[in-house]
């Protein structure tokens, strides 16, 4: 059976941590092997950590230089076959969703990259709606022209094929990054499940317009600037259709 390396990266996360930890834990699926890396947090994040601690738990706590370069270090961490990066906060959609993932592929099978829906909870966790941008049937690189299609929590890659995120972006590193993977990947598989519960607020809902700035470089560094561009044409008259 293949083993799932959830990768949760936190700082300062006492009053959303414990609910990820919860849903990893209940997790149906008996490979799984959760990969923590907390930035040094002044909280009660660390006491959180400590009290879950178990045999299939992998943690540390030290100064890092981000969000994107903690996730650097808890890849180099893993021993997993799969890489599922889920920050404090978010959860499984539901007990058996690691599960139904990776049964949804034959076991002789290994593709290089799974992926699936995500529904929006708030603060409680509870459901607000299905994530606005739905995956596609067949992802490819070329499908993040239209943005990021699938969120990174819903976004699993293979150990082997892990390369490092690109410590220049500070906001927006995780859709270079997917952009390389699916570049990278001889097979895209689509399991057709709703994976995630992502909670609607992070990092780059904070920091949005510098996000975007970050953004559109790395669509144009592969995309090309003339195809970035008229495509953002089209986001703002979609915007303004919906």
């Amino acid at each position: 059976m293949k083993i799932l390396s959830v990768i949760t990266v936190t700082y300062n996360a006492e009053k959303t941590l414990e609910r990820t930890l919860k849903s990893v834990h209940e997790q149906s699926y008996p490979h799984i092997e959760h990969v923590i890396v907390d930035g040094n947090s002044k909280d009660k994040t660390v006491d959180l950590i400590r009290k879950q601690d178990n045999e299939k738990m992998v943690w540390i706590s030290e100064p890092d230089k981000g969000l994107y370069d903690a996730m650097n270090k808890a890849a180099a961490m893993a021993s997993g076959d799969y890489l599922c990066f889920l920050n404090a906060g978010d959860t499984f959609f539901a007990p058996d969703s690691v599960e139904k993932m990776m049964n949804s592929f034959p076991e002789t099978e290994s593709p290089d990259i799974l992926f699936g829906e995500t529904a929006i909870v708030d603060d409680n966790g509870n459901f607000l709606y299905m994530r606005r941008l739905k995956a596609p049937e067949n992802l490819t690189w070329k499908s993040f022209k239209q943005g990021m299609l699938v969120c990174h929590q819903a976004f699993i890659v293979k150990r082997e094929l892990f390369e490092p995120y690109d410590l220049h972006y500070r906001f927006s590193s995780d859709f270079d990054w997917a952009v390389r993977m699916m570049k990278r990947a001889k097979k895209i598989h689509n399991t057709r499940l709703t994976l995630i519960n992502y909670l609607n607020e992070g990092m780059t809902t904070q920091n949005r317009k510098a996000s975007l700035k970050e953004r559109y470089r790395i669509m144009a560094k592969h995309y090309g600037q003339i195809s970035t561009f008229l495509y953002h044409i089209w986001f703002v008259v979609r915007a303004i259709y919906k």
